[in-house]
């Protein structure tokens, strides 16, 4: 399932005793901008109050670890600490985990606050971890050979390859692969069609869907790159749609792979830190760690 719109949340300090709710509303720009956006900063005062939408993570949108930034993540958990002590602290754990969809946080919250020993909740999140970070990687290299191929005018078929070496076994096979990418063309073409989630491309779906979305550009590419600007608005994926950018801009293939790899590279390192940020942070809040304290963990895993 595919949202148009992200809540935001905006950090508000409580030592004004204000019982206003400040609410961050944006709807994302799908060609260019971050799937979350974030008020406020983390750099004024430790003493916050983060609400989201009114009431406390009421009906909240989907998260996503790999895109949000350390600050919207680390109100995130500040916001659970905050109300934990409160009557809503008994149900929001439970409350969370129910409405979450984020797969290291919902890990987390299932795990972090049992009565399981500490040492093996630490073991399961690092393992949770990097079986994500090598998920991530995955797509993000899949993605990265799709816009090579697009700069490249490769061969279809080629690409098809060198996606299929990224796994120990073939998501699907070829055929399948090309007749569904081809059926996707002729999708797009039918009145009323829901571009948006015919022509999204996100790391978060499960690889045979991604193999098939990214063969379906390279194909719809090759005739003439410029073709893709008119679908660059229902792309979803910032990573994806800036390539696309560059490639209909006539971009070297070379520059692109090498470009991208970077991207790669430093978006896996910094969602490590963030996971690590949400581990420390909720092991915090499972052992009663006052809020300041708390949040002192959050400041140490950003640079400002």
């Amino acid at each position: 399932m595919y949202t148009e719109g992200t809540e935001g949340f905006v950090i508000v300090p409580s030592r004004t005793h204000d019982k206003r709710v400040a609410i961050g509303r944006h709807r994302r720009n799908a060609s260019r901008r971050c799937c979350l956006c974030f008020f406020g900063g983390l750099g004024y005062s430790p003493d916050y109050i983060i609400r989201s939408n009114g009431d406390f993570m009421s009906k909240q949108q989907e998260m996503d670890i790999l895109e949000m930034p350390f600050e919207g993540l680390a109100a995130y958990w500040l916001s659970i600490r905050k109300v934990i002590d409160t009557r809503k602290g008994k149900s929001i754990v439970k409350d969370e985990l129910e409405t979450t969809q984020e797969s290291y946080i919902r890990h987390l919250l299932d795990t972090v606050f049992t009565r399981m020993e500490l040492t093996l909740v630490r073991r399961l999140a690092e393992v949770k971890r990097d079986t994500l970070l090598d998920d991530y990687r995955r797509k993000i290299d899949l993605m990265r050979l799709a816009l090579f191929a697009i700069a490249a005018t490769e061969n279809p078929r080629i690409t098809m390859v060198r996606m299929d070496s990224k796994f120990s076994h073939a998501p699907m096979s070829e055929k399948a692969a090309f007749d569904m990418a081809h059926g996707l063309t002729s999708a797009i073409k039918e009145p009323g069609a829901d571009l948006h989630t015919l022509l999204a491309v996100d790391h978060k779906m499960p690889f045979d869907r991604l193999v098939v979305k990214l063969l379906f550009y390279v194909i719809y590419a090759r005739r003439d790159k410029r073709r893709l600007e008119k679908l660059l608005p229902y792309t979803h994926s910032r990573y994806f749609t800036e390539g696309l950018s560059l490639a209909i801009d006539n971009f070297e293939p070379d520059f692109l792979a090498y470009h991208f790899e970077g991207i790669r590279d430093q978006t896996i390192m910094e969602t490590r830190r963030k996971m690590d940020m949400s581990l420390e942070m909720a092991m915090g809040i499972r052992n009663k760690m006052d809020y300041d304290d708390v949040f002192r963990i959050a400041k140490a895993y950003m640079s400002a």
